[in-house]
């Protein structure tokens, strides 16, 4: 509701050319927008802003600016329009959108060049004097922007037109358009711009309105013009800055006669161009003297633009250099004294000279090497290029392949999706009444399913129809048959009619006849009884007796109201009680609530506590363990090398297990003297006398030749496979 009222401000706004209250409008309507998506925010089920109404929204801003001669946000505010015309009326017609399109690409084109496209003259100067002016004058266009909602907070005249040829909003103008487009944004030859532009703007002035305006705006002279030919104006002031900025490009000056030829055909005074160009200059968008004594004008900031001042000073230094040589002439002598001291330095330098040559030489060599090393290099890295490229190709591949999965994907989906349409097309089929047997799937592909629930829907409005004309028909003919059974029975009807108030009238007759004799004979009862109690003096005790009832009647009274005042002061002591009864509660109860409050901190803390005891307990347990496994490990290094000490000192040098023949400790796992366990790798490092084998004193393996032990069997020798586990051999338990 506040929406459409600020609407209403706003057409009411632009129409009377308001312009301070227009845009004030828009920024209430920006904050309702904001407001209202916040609110979407927090109640998801809040239904957005219809595309319609931001489409009517739109459309007022561009009578606003066209009116203001904005027109740069006319042409953004018709852009909005169209994309919002084409999101909500899907049904529009192609003629509609291709005027739309027209005034869409036209309102694009009337905006002016800003000055940093220009291509004449050096605006620097202007810029560092007016930055403060130039940041002012950005921060509200970003402002306005961020107000009508565009899609860019720096909203410039490249960007609609990037966004228009993105859209493809190009190819649904007219031909004629797209070469004005041509001419005005690529072509720059100022010498036919003119001509080329002349008959399509002529063409354009025939072109039909774009818009309807309401009652309201057609009164208005600044609005009147609703036709595409509205914009022909200010295509022709484009067309002429274009004009001026090719010319001060390709040219310095130009005669006032030659600019005259070229404006011929925008259909203006002399007087109205230079106007222009004066307007050109003040808003920086192009730097141009206008010079009336020469008859020219001279494009550039100043004259030393011009190539002769420019290079002034080379002229003047080589002038005085050719002067000073005819005032002071060069020694020839001098001269020649030089050009033989030199050669006579080049006889003596030529050895020094012959060994540069050999070093340049070796460094040329060296150079050759470097060349090699380097293509050397090359290759390399061609490889590494190839290898490069070959995962590339693999990774495309494999993109190819993914984007193909993608792509079934999607024929799958279309598939299931085709599948469900052509379900519904049956279902409306089959409700019609049609024989869906009769159609296969590219049948059911090629009905339109609009089209099919439009035809279906009018079937059903049609029997609705059907069934309403036949209760009218039938309702029209109860009514005549209830029309002619009133006609004919009216006659009797009164005829019962007259009876019954014969009837009536007697039957009345008769009983004010017998309520007339019934009143009459109470009223002479009454008489007696009023002489009876007359005669026995009743009416002299009447007012005695209404006092004593009066009496009783005032003493229940004021019983009753001394009951009703009880009453209330024992309902007041009870409501009393009741609210010192409601605070104690709720005073014990925010006491509870504190202490359980309290208790459920202390609660936690103590958690805490013990949860950071235990953990201190866990680390120090961890590093208890820690330091005995570390203390365990070494112990036991500090065993194995005293017992490797230990053994070193009691082996002979001829055999390492002697120590078990001697009656020496045999240790379980092998080997005498209770040495630590040697493996098998580690054997073969004992001295020779171990039967010539890497496995000493006869073991597993060579117990059954003989081995240190012997050949024999016998265990008491010691040898053999028996012997190399209870022997010298050592007693090795394969575990």
């Amino acid at each position: 509701m506040h929406l459409q009222t600020r609407f209403s401000q706003l057409e009411t706004a632009s129409v009377l050319h308001r312009y301070t209250e227009g845009f004030r409008t828009v920024e209430d309507i920006y904050n309702i927008l904001q407001i209202s998506q916040a609110r979407r925010k927090t109640m998801p089920d809040a239904p957005p802003p219809k595309a319609k109404l931001m489409a009517a929204y739109y459309e007022k801003l561009t009578t606003l600016f066209w009116v203001s001669e904005n027109y740069l946000f006319h042409a953004f505010a018709w852009y909005k329009y169209y994309t919002l015309c084409k999101e909500y009326n899907r049904g529009m017609s192609e003629d509609t959108k291709r005027i739309q399109a027209s005034a869409v690409l036209l309102a694009a084109l009337c905006i002016p060049t800003l000055p940093n496209q220009v291509g004449g003259g050096d605006n620097k100067g202007h810029d560092l004097s007016s930055t403060q002016g130039d940041d002012i004058v950005k921060q509200k266009m970003s402002r306005m922007a961020t107000l009508l909602g565009f899609h860019t907070r720096n909203p410039s005249r490249d960007a609609l037109l990037a966004e228009i040829r993105s859209k493809n909003i190009l190819e649904q103008v007219p031909q004629y358009l797209k070469d004005l487009y041509i001419l005005l944004e690529k072509d720059t030859d100022p010498l036919v711009l003119v001509a080329k532009a002349r008959p399509l703007l002529d063409q354009l002035k025939k072109e039909i309105g774009a818009t309807t305006l309401t009652d309201s705006e057609a009164d208005n002279d600044d609005v009147q013009d609703n036709t595409l030919g509205r914009y022909v104006k200010p295509l022709t002031d484009v067309l002429l800055l274009k004009l001026l900025q090719n010319l001060s490009t390709a040219y310095h000056t130009v005669s006032m006669d030659h600019l005259k030829r070229l404006t011929e055909g925008l259909e203006m005074s002399f007087e109205q161009v230079e106007m222009s160009i004066v307007l050109f200059t003040q808003s920086r968008a192009l730097s141009v003297r206008l010079d009336h004594r020469a008859g020219c004008l001279r494009f550039g900031d100043s004259q030393l633009e011009s190539d002769v001042m420019r290079s002034q000073l080379t002229v003047l230094s080589k002038q005085l250099e050719a002067v000073c040589h005819i005032l002071n002439p060069p020694n020839l002598s001098a001269r020649q004294a030089s050009r033989t001291a030199l050669y006579q330095d080049v006889r003596a330098t030529i050895a020094g000279e012959h060994s540069r040559i050999l070093e340049r030489k070796n460094m040329i060599e060296s150079k050759k090497e470097e060349a090699e090393r380097m293509a050397q290099e090359k290759v390399k890295e061609e490889q590494r290029r190839k290898a490069a490229e070959e995962a590339a190709r693999k990774q495309e591949e494999q993109a190819r392949i993914e984007k193909e999965h993608r792509a079934r994907e999607a024929d799958k989906l279309r598939k299931i999706q085709q599948e469900m349409d052509n379900r519904q097309k049956r279902n409306l089929l089959t409700a019609m009444g049609h024989k869906v047997e009769q159609y296969t799937d590219e049948q059911l592909v090629k009905i339109d399913p609009i089209a099919l629930q439009k035809e279906h829907q009018e079937k059903i409005n049609k029997k609705k129809e059907e069934a309403e004309r036949k209760t009218r028909e039938t309702a029209k003919k109860l009514d005549y048959l209830v029309r002619a059974i009133r006609i004919e029975e009216l006659p009797l009807i009164k005829e019962k009619y007259e009876a019954k108030n014969k009837i009536d009238k007697a039957s009345y007759e008769a009983e004010v006849k017998i309520k007339k004799e019934k009143a009459k004979q109470q009223w002479e009862s009454d008489v007696k009884d009023k002489a009876v109690l007359t005669e026995h003096g009743v009416f002299d005790y009447f007012e005695e007796f209404e006092n004593k009832v009066m009496e009783g009647r005032e003493i229940k009274h004021q019983q009753a109201c001394r009951q009703a005042e009880e009453d209330a002061e024992i309902q007041a002591e009870n409501h009393k009680l009741i609210r010192a009864r409601n605070r104690k509660e709720a005073f014990e109860r925010k006491q509870r609530e504190e202490e359980e409050r309290v208790q459920e901190e202390e609660r936690r803390r103590q958690e805490e506590e013990q949860q950071r005891i235990r953990d201190e307990e866990r680390r120090e347990r961890e590093a208890k363990e820690e330091a005995k496994r570390a203390e365990e490990s070494a112990r036991m290094e500090a065993e194995r090398q005293k017992s490797a000490a230990a053994q070193e000192v009691r082996a002979p040098p001829g055999s390492r297990f002697a120590g078990a023949r001697v009656g020496g400790p045999v240790d379980d796992r092998g080997g005498a003297g209770g040495g630590k366990y040697v493996p098998p790798s580690r054997r073969g490092q004992a001295a020779p006398g171990g039967g010539g084998s890497k496995y000493p004193g006869g073991g597993r393996y060579e117990g059954r030749d003989g081995g240190a032990g012997g050949g024999d069997r016998d265990r008491r020798d010691g040898g053999g496979r028996d012997g190399g586990r209870d022997g010298g051999g050592g007693n090795q338990r394969w575990r």
